[in-house]
């Protein structure tokens, strides 16, 4: 599917940018990657979680109010390494659900890793004469072929899976969490008895960097830590701090979030919000009390997983700015896709006789606990719906990009304009004076960077209002052309997310109902079948595996 109507973005650069850019080093790049992270969940963007070190960024950078990821972590991820669609670089679906998904398995695009048609960011980034490091989650790829050393980083430590506990492993749990894969440039690696996963990844990090120093060359950094994905859990010294804070409740918390994004700009005064969703999880009213005490500290924990998430952020940018490199450094910081509202202890990791998930234990070491549908809904707060959807809470993150002081840094700017994952790749490239890979890398065949830049967006030219794009993931849809957005979206339930029904197709304009409250497609049937249109050049260029019956 053609993309869009690509604007002369290079042409827009040349008086966009201040002048002094042109002649700039190139500027290192450090990509900061949440996981499972609601849109309000930042004070910043609304949320009641103290996040100082990501209110500063975005008070020095630009917020982003339209930008979207995939609906789910490992499609993200293989967009943002490949600045493509994730149907072409194999994460057509998860590799956690290709065993319950015959109809998928074998499919070209349905590898679940990423796969030889990918090109590499960081390895571009490498031949333009740039270090590259990461520290986190990879998931794009378990086999030793796989991993991040052989997509071009020059050091990187790596949980290999989807999700593990925070704390070391517990060594006899038959857990699926507890027994997960943590490499390093390769190679097993032994944690320390003190792991905790954000400590962990920021120190290696900071390691990685400062080992690098003397080469004299920028580094590309990705920071993709695993907080706040479940199992919630948060260091002692921050896990009572919020104590207290939830005991109101769902619809309380959620509220207050609406009113502070309006306050913010963030949305408009006008903006009518999502309803909570017709799911089987109680409302706070239908709770007796230890229930109410039970979902209130796991929302506790969470929020001390996020603000324990910011602090390591801080010294991310504490570390930058000691070593006088933080003014030459485009940062992004994104979540990988909306709050995360599935049950996976019913399913994909249940707990054993070593499980501790009492109140008291409660975000601790061996404690296996998610904080639910109701609590993911506000995390979500404004938007419809959560992880795993491709509706607005499913898909639109909280991002915030500060540019390097060379080329303005933002000034703490709210940008409504649309990007998406995919984009990334692009803005990075031209950020560094690299050109767009084609078709073939070293004479091997790659899918084209179907992104593009958002560099002159972000420093001051015209919010972009008019893209067309598409995405699909677990057979739900959507097709974007401006503020008209065709979508089939459910909520998702607690089973494997099967691509199993045919579409159920709603229409709603953004600019007008960015909640989803009012399916217009009754009343705009052309629009519909005009979008639909869209949707059959997407499905024939991405190969896209359409539910039976569509």
């Amino acid at each position: 599917m053609q993309r869009l109507k690509r604007a002369a973005g290079a042409a827009l650069l040349a008086w966009v940018l201040p002048a002094a850019a042109a002649a700039a080093e190139q500027p290192n790049i450090l990509l900061i990657l949440a996981d499972d992270l609601g849109f309000s969940d930042l004070a910043s963007f609304g949320g009641e979680i103290e996040t100082p070190s990501l209110d500063q960024l975005a008070g020095e950078g630009v917020r982003m109010t339209g930008f979207y990821a995939a609906p789910t972590c490992s499609p993200t991820r293989a967009m943002l390494m490949s600045g493509t669609d994730n149907h072409l670089v194999g994460l057509g679906t998860m590799a956690e659900v290709l065993p319950f998904a015959k109809s998928l398995q074998g499919r070209p695009g349905y590898e679940g890793h990423l796969n030889a048609r990918a090109h590499s960011l960081p390895r571009l980034l490498k031949d333009g004469g740039y270090v590259t490091y990461m520290a986190g989650k990879w998931h794009l790829g378990k086999a030793d072929d796989q991993g991040p050393h052989a997509w071009g980083f020059d050091r990187s430590l790596t949980l290999l899976e989807g999700g593990a506990s925070h704390f070391k492993p517990l060594p006899d749990s038959t857990v699926r969490v507890e027994n997960v894969s943590y490499r390093e440039d390769g190679k097993p690696i032994e944690l320390p008895e003190n792991f905790f996963s954000s400590d962990f990844y920021t120190d290696r990090l900071i390691d990685y960097i400062e080992s690098g120093r003397d080469s004299g060359k920028p580094f590309f950094a990705y920071a993709a830590y695993t907080a706040p994905h479940w199992p919630l859990h948060a260091p002692e010294a921050y896990i009572d701090r919020y104590r207290g804070r939830y005991d109101g409740g769902y619809e309380a918390i959620r509220q207050a979030r609406i009113e502070r994004l309006k306050r913010l700009g963030l949305v408009d005064p006008q903006f009518v919000a999502a309803a909570p969703a017709s799911v089987p999880s109680p409302q706070w009213q239908q709770l007796d009390a230890a229930e109410r005490a039970l979902q209130a500290r796991k929302m506790e924990v969470y929020a001390a997983m996020v603000e324990h998430l910011d602090m390591n952020i801080g010294l991310l940018i504490d570390y930058l700015k000691r070593i006088g490199e933080y003014e030459n450094t485009l940062i992004v910081f994104m979540s990988d896709n909306g709050a995360a509202g599935e049950d996976h202890a019913k399913g994909y990791s249940p707990g054993d006789g070593l499980t501790d998930d009492s109140l008291a234990n409660i975000g601790r070491r061996g404690s296996n606990i998610n904080y639910g549908y109701r609590w993911a809904e506000v995390s979500a707060t404004p938007f419809s719906l959560v992880k795993g959807t491709t509706a607005e809470g499913g898909i639109a993150v909280p991002t915030i990009v500060r540019l390097p002081a060379a080329m303005g840094g933002g000034g703490g700017r709210i940008l409504h304009g649309f990007g998406r994952v995919d984009d990334l790749a692009p803005t990075f490239l031209e950020a560094a004076g690299l050109p767009l890979p084609g078709d073939s890398y070293q004479g091997a065949p790659r899918a084209p960077m179907s992104g593009r830049s958002l560099l002159a967006m972000l420093a001051g030219g015209q919010a972009d209002t008019s893209r067309q794009v598409a995405g699909e993931l677990f057979g739900q849809a959507y097709v974007r052309d401006g503020d008209w957005k065709l979508v089939a979206a459910r909520a998702p339930h607690s089973g494997p997310p099967l691509p199993d029904r045919p579409y159920a197709w709603k229409l709603y304009n953004l600019a007008e109902d960015r909640g989803e409250t009012t399916d217009l497609s009754a009343r705009y049937p052309q629009k519909v079948e005009e979008l639909k249109a869209q949707w059959r050049r997407y499905v024939d260029w991405a190969g896209v595996v359409e539910p039976p019956g569509t």
